[in-house]
C-alpha cells in the first residue's frame, strides 16, 4: 500500500493526495459509527433523529449522553455503544495518521547512512 524502504520518498503532492484518501477513509468510518449510533438511539430508546444524533456524537467523542435512558435495551445499547466508540475512535486516528507515520519513518531511513 505505501511504498517499500527502497523506494524514494513519495513527492509532497502525491503524499497530501495520499493524506486525502486517508482523511476521507476515517470519515467514512466515523459516518459510519454514528449513524449506527443513532439508529440504535432512534430505535431502542425512540429519540428523535436530532436527539439520537446528538446522543450519538457526544457518546463518540468521549462527552457522555445527553438525554436519560428509561429502557433496559437502550441502556445495553449505550454501554456497548460507547466500549465499541473508544475504539472505534482510536482506530479512526490510526487510520489518518498511518501516512504521517510512515512518512516520517522513511525520512528517517532515507537519511540514514548504511554501514560498512
Amino acid at each position: 500500500m505505501f511504498e517499500s524502504r527502497h523506494a524514494p520518498l513519495l513527492p509532497r503532492r502525491d503524499f497530501y493526495a495520499r493524506l486525502g484518501r486517508y482523511a476521507l477513509i476515517a470519515i467514512g468510518m466515523l459516518a459510519a459509527c454514528l449513524t449506527i449510533g443513532m439508529a440504535g438511539y432512534h430505535f431502542l430508546e425512540k429519540l428523535p433523529w436530532l436527539d439520537a444524533y446528538a446522543n450519538a456524537a457526544m457518546i463518540l467523542s468521549g462527552m457522555g449522553p445527553l438525554d436519560p435512558l428509561r429502557t433496559s435495551a437502550g441502556k445495553l445499547f449505550a454501554g456497548a455503544y460507547a466500549l465499541f466508540s473508544g475504539v472505534a475512535f482510536l482506530s479512526t486516528v490510526g487510520v489518518l495518521l498511518a501516512p504521517v507515520a510512515h512518512r516520517l519513518l522513511h525520512k528517517f531511513h532515507l537519511e540514514s547512512k548504511p554501514r560498512d
